[in-house]
């Protein structure tokens, strides 16, 4: 009786091959040697490993001859009686030997490679199981090492440090206590806070908490609230759903209330100037102010280019009380300085007076006045120095009265009893000018007369009078049977609640955004409107030519000596001066 063997390969491309050829019987060799029946090309199979044997129609018999065995089923055996009809699996080291039973009743022994379990596996991992890696530590227990080593170095050790000298006073010129904590730093602070850069316990008081209002103001001491605590909350506009709920997750790690000093100031940014607060900050409350703030008289403001109130100007409106109030230069409001003063006569370029001034160079002028001549800007170059009378006047209107040999006697400005007694006291004396007469106010009388000869108390009272020298700039006025001059009042911040710097428009001309060339009259309020800002300047968003311009170019959110001042600095100590006397 013979039996059926069939062997299948398996090629390169994954494709199984089946070959079959009978041999004869009744038994077969099976082993790795060349002269075997069944020769199967593997290590783990003996030389002569075993014999199979047909005892019978339905019996064969499969012997170990060599030293080892085989599986028959998954189990290690030496011997095996098998019934052909009933397929059975043996395996002798990778291969696999099936014994069944052909369609034509012939005994048929399949030989096909054993299917490994790493078949399918990762050709890199596979080769990796030969690396060094297999007897050194896992992976996965160095990661967690080194997770604990970040987290004891970079965590544990900055808070323990932080709370075993959080009793101790923070000293600021001293170095930083705890220790680590320059690893949680998101950034460089901005140039003003930079000496804290080494200790962030100045600012963090508590672990795991944001910066607290206490801890700024106990630097920054002079900061106050822009308003009462309750009219800031009422004028503050009612967020969202989705803002009410990023405030209650941001307070739950322990961040303050809407309004809190970080809200504004955002820390480490950069080692540069703090960035200013964006105009989205100041529009929470100004815009729609008067709808939620009762009894305000602030206008709505939330973007410069497209919402946002005319100016108002805190005018002079009675020069002898000195009383000003606020006024829209909407309302073309008119000023009581106290002066009476043209300035479309000074500045007229073919008029008497720029004649005079051309003829004055050794005055320092030398040809028509212009603004620059009167108007002093003070060394910081954001404000004018107030015009005074000896320095800025003086070279043009003389108050010269006698001679005392080559000496020139003036008047004293603003001393009404001195100039009556100076006067009295005036000796004639020979005419400065040649004997050839001047028509008009030059000649003899007239308000420029220069023919110094013997006064009388009613030569004192002309140089009162409307068209006396005095008359000219001033109001006499009688009180208490004297005469007297209007109190002058020259009000250099007609703006309070905003902030202008000249010295960054030096290259705008002056008339540009003041009307002086035009102005007949000293009560002329020769101020910019609105409109004539946005010439140049519009909101955040404006692009090029326009300038982008938000809410903090103008205005401050708490008031300095260089920046607005609010009522509560009012209350609390003496106000900038922003008027001046020249009495």
């Amino acid at each position: 009786m013979a039996f059926r063997l069939r062997q299948i390969v398996v090629s390169a491309g994954g494709r199984r091959i089946a070959r079959d050829r009978d041999l004869p019987g009744p038994s077969l060799t099976l082993g790795r040697a060349a002269d075997q029946d069944i020769q199967i090309a593997d290590l783990a199979v003996e030389p002569q490993h075993a014999l199979v044997t047909l005892t019978g129609p339905a019996r064969i018999v499969v012997q170990a001859t060599g030293t080892l065995g085989f599986a028959l089923d998954g189990k290690a055996v030496r011997e095996a009686a098998l019934d052909p009809a009933t397929p059975a699996e043996l395996r002798f080291g990778s291969t696999l030997l099936t014994v069944a039973r052909d369609a034509d009743g012939t005994v048929l022994l399949t030989v096909e490679p054993a299917e490994r379990e790493d078949d399918h596996a990762d050709p890199v991992a596979d080769k990796a199981r030969f690396a060094l890696a297999r007897v050194m530590v896992s992976s996965r227990l160095i990661a967690w090492g080194l997770f604990a080593a970040l987290l004891a170095v970079f965590l544990v050790l900055p808070v323990a440090s932080h709370w075993l000298t959080s009793r101790q006073p923070v000293d600021p010129k001293a170095p930083g206590r705890v220790i680590g904590d320059a690893a949680w730093s998101p950034g460089a602070l901005s140039r003003a806070h930079q000496g804290l850069s080494a200790k962030c316990e100045a600012c963090h008081v508590k672990p795991f908490e944001s910066v607290r209002n206490a801890t700024c103001s106990g630097c920054h001491k002079d900061a106050h609230d822009h308003a009462a605590p309750d009219r800031l909350a009422q004028a503050r506009a009612t967020p969202g759903a989705g803002a009410r709920l990023l405030q209650t997750v941001a307070h739950g790690f322990g961040r303050e209330p809407p309004g809190a000093c970080t809200d504004c100031h955002v820390e480490h940014q950069g080692a540069h100037a703090m960035d200013p607060p964006r105009q989205a900050f100041c529009a929470t409350c100004h815009a729609g102010l008067a709808a939620r703030l009762r009894g305000t008289a602030l206008g709505d403001a939330a973007d410069f280019g497209t919402a946002h109130p005319e100016f108002r100007a805190l005018i002079v409106t009675n020069a002898q009380t000195r009383a000003r109030r606020l006024v829209s230069l909407a309302d073309h409001p008119r000023e009581d300085s106290g002066l009476t003063f043209s300035h479309k006569v000074h500045l007229d370029t073919l008029g008497g007076v720029a004649k005079m001034a051309m003829t004055l160079g050794s005055a320092g002028y030398g040809k028509p006045l212009a603004c620059a001549d009167c108007h002093r800007r003070t060394p910081a170059g954001t404000a004018f120095e107030p015009v005074r009378m000896e320095r800025d006047c003086e070279a043009c209107h003389s108050l010269v009265y006698d001679r005392a040999g080559p000496t020139l006697l003036r008047l004293r400005h603003g001393d009404i009893p001195q100039m009556f007694a100076d006067l009295a006291r005036a000796r004639p004396v020979a005419p400065i000018t040649s004997g050839r007469a001047r028509p008009g106010d030059f000649g003899n009388g007239g308000i420029y007369g220069a023919h110094f000869t013997p006064l009388s108390g009613s030569v004192s009272s002309r140089a009162l009078a409307r068209d006396g020298i005095c008359g000219e700039c001033h109001t006499p006025q009688w009180r208490d049977g004297q005469v007297h001059m209007r109190p002058v009042t020259q009000v250099t911040r007609y703006m309070p609640n905003g902030w202008f710097d000249h010295a960054a428009h030096r290259q705008t001309a002056c008339t540009d955004c003041h009307a002086a060339p035009r102005s007949d009259a000293a009560s002329d309020v020769l101020l910019p409107n609105l409109a004539s800002c946005r010439t140049c300047h519009l909101g955040e968003a404006a692009v090029k030519p326009k300038i982008p311009s938000n809410c903090v170019m103008c205005h401050s959110y708490h008031p300095s000596a260089l920046a607005p001042v609010s009522a509560r600095q009012r209350a609390r100590r003496a106000p900038v001066e922003d008027i001046r006397d020249d009495r």
